[in-house]
């Protein structure tokens, strides 16, 4: 039987590609206001598009009635955009959030699953991050993503909203943006060299990121909206230097490969590996290894 789901943030990278799956079989509302999101991500998609933010609540309610489950994408993701302006990000992300929950609550939404991230963890050295560790958030972003797991949890407490935060590990695929500043190093340094120019890598590229697929991001999502509610990290469990990451790539496409290295950027970490023993509870595991996946990913963004 068919089922509504709403996405919001749903012409965005990872929304888009949820959106692209989830639509095959069911009812699908993306809500986006297009500040990053792009149409031409749903384009071919079967899916109602509603141009909205996510500070109006009466649209929002209106937009989740009937909804079995919402997939709340939408987000100022950029540590360097949250430490020049933390009041937006604090609108988005933590009010925007809670006027999520309040409109899946009175419209009788069953459940909710939100974006999270690993920049909650902050640079605390313990490796691998797990759920349970003490948050030590380093940026307005972060920030943000902690009170919203936190406003999830006291609402599924108090109301009953079964509610999921997926703490998203770095992750990369079709339809990221290389062109904006929220986007990936993985999308930035393949158009780099498909354009046949140098890939910046900020800091020594010493650093390390646990990197996952968007198609597996999209997988987790899935089986959140029926698994046990809480917070879960998604992502690989394996780590690669910046440094390594980028020769890879260029050993793909058989490009010759000197980074321009610049200055770290403030709220950034040094390094980043991901336990997901509790997703794989919930019967996540990644199925694209690296090189599988920028291969994938590699051919799209030469189309």
């Amino acid at each position: 039987m068919s089922e509504k789901f709403v996405i919001t943030g749903g012409a965005g990278f990872i929304g888009s590609n949820l959106a692209e799956y989830l639509s095959k079989d069911n009812d699908v509302l993306v809500i986006d206001d297009l500040s990053t999101g792009k149409m031409e991500n749903l384009a071919g998609l079967d899916v109602a598009f509603l141009k909205g933010s996510l500070t109006d609540l009466l649209l929002l309610k209106e937009a989740f009635a009937g909804a079995t489950c919402v997939f709340h994408q939408a987000a100022i993701a950029s540590v360097k955009k949250s430490v020049e302006d933390p009041a937006h990000t604090n609108a988005v992300g933590i009010d925007g959030t809670l006027n999520v929950l309040i409109a899946a609550r009175d419209a009788g939404v069953r459940r909710m699953v939100q974006a999270s991230s690993a920049a909650v963890y902050g640079s605390s050295p313990e490796l691998p991050k797990k759920e349970d560790m003490l948050p030590e958030p380093m940026s307005p972003y972060a920030v943000s993503k902690l009170a919203a797991e936190h406003y999830a949890r006291v609402f599924q407490e108090l109301y009953g909203l079964k509610t999921v935060s997926l703490r998203y590990f770095n992750v990369f695929g079709p339809k990221q943006d290389p062109s904006s500043e929220y986007s990936g190093v993985i999308s930035r340094f393949i158009s780099a060299l498909l354009s046949d120019e140098q890939p910046v890598i900020y800091g020594d590229g010493e650093q390390t990121r646990d990197f996952v697929y968007v198609n597996d991001v999209v997988f987790a999502n899935i089986l959140a909206s029926r698994a046990l509610p809480g917070v879960y990290n998604i992502a690989c469990a394996k780590s690669i230097s910046l440094n390594t990451l980028v020769k890879v790539i260029g050993k793909i496409l058989a490009k010759e490969v000197r980074p321009r290295y610049e200055s770290a950027r403030a709220g950034d970490i040094k390094h980043s590996l991901a336990d997901i023993n509790r997703a794989k509870g919930m019967g996540y595991f990644p199925k694209y290894n690296l090189e599988e996946a920028l291969l994938e990913t590699i051919e799209w963004f030469k189309k």
